[in-house]
Formats: C-alpha cells, sequence, structure tokens
C-alpha cells in the first residue's frame, strides 16, 4: 500500500514578560517570521516537541500554559502537507536565535510583521482575537 499520510508539526506561541509574542526570521524557505516550531521527532510527544523547537531556536525556557489549535489546512506549508498543534506558552529572559533561525525578535502584540511564513498570521489573528476577549 502505497499511503501518504500528513506530517505532524508544533508551533508555540511564546508570550515573553508582558513584552509581546517572540517570533523567528526563518533562514530556510519559505521566508519570513514564524512562531518558534517544527516537526516532532518519532517517539516524542507534542509537548516534549513544542519544548525542544522553543529552546532551539530560541534559546528560551518556555513554561507551556496550553493547548491552543490545530490547524490543517493542506496549503498551511508550500513545502509538505502538515498539520500543527499550537500552544501558548511562557518564558522570561532574552530570546537569542539559533538552530533554523536568521533572526528572533519580540513583537507586541499590535505589531505583528508584515511578512510572515506558513499560516502563521491567521494563528495569531486567532490567538490575539479569543485573548483579548
Amino acid at each position: 500500500m502505497n499511503r501518504r499520510n500528513p506530517v505532524p508539526t508544533v508551533d508555540v506561541i511564546i508570550e515573553l514578560e508582558g513584552r509581546g509574542i517572540v517570533l523567528v526570521e526563518r533562514k530556510n524557505p519559505p521566508f519570513g517570521w514564524a512562531l518558534p516550531g517544527g516537526f516532532v521527532n518519532y517517539g516524542e510527544s507534542l509537548e516534549q516537541a513544542a519544548l525542544r523547537e522553543a529552546k532551539e531556536e530560541t534559546g528560551l525556557e518556555v513554561k507551556l500554559i496550553r493547548q491552543f489549535h490545530t490547524y490543517s489546512d493542506p496549503r498551511r506549508d508550500p513545502r509538505l502537507h502538515t498539520i500543527t498543534t499550537v500552544y501558548i506558552g511562557q518564558a522570561k529572559g532574552k530570546p537569542k536565535a539559533a538552530d533554523d533561525a536568521k533572526g528572533v525578535a519580540v513583537f507586541p502584540k499590535d505589531g505583528l510583521p508584515a511578512k510572515m511564513a506558513f499560516d502563521h498570521r491567521k494563528i495569531l489573528e486567532d490567538y490575539l482575537r479569543e485573548t483579548s476577549s
């Protein structure tokens, strides 16, 4: 049987000490600003993957607060069909770009960057709508 399945990924909305949301600038295509995240490794839980990816890309120790939503549009990643589970986390300290992040910055909730990768603008708009009500 030749069966293709979507690939599981995780993304983390990191709230940094009331200063804003941590985003990474991707150094690999698709380019743009993105939530820290990536592929789930075999044998790894979604929570473990979220913590690992956040640490690898931002250098921050993140405390996961809760699972937010799952996004599954087959077009959300131009490389392949992924399904991402998004977490909300909190962190303290100074983020530092590492792994496949070209840069890292903290953006105020009302000042998100114009060029964002994947469907991360939609994810953040959903998050802001839910958390501001």
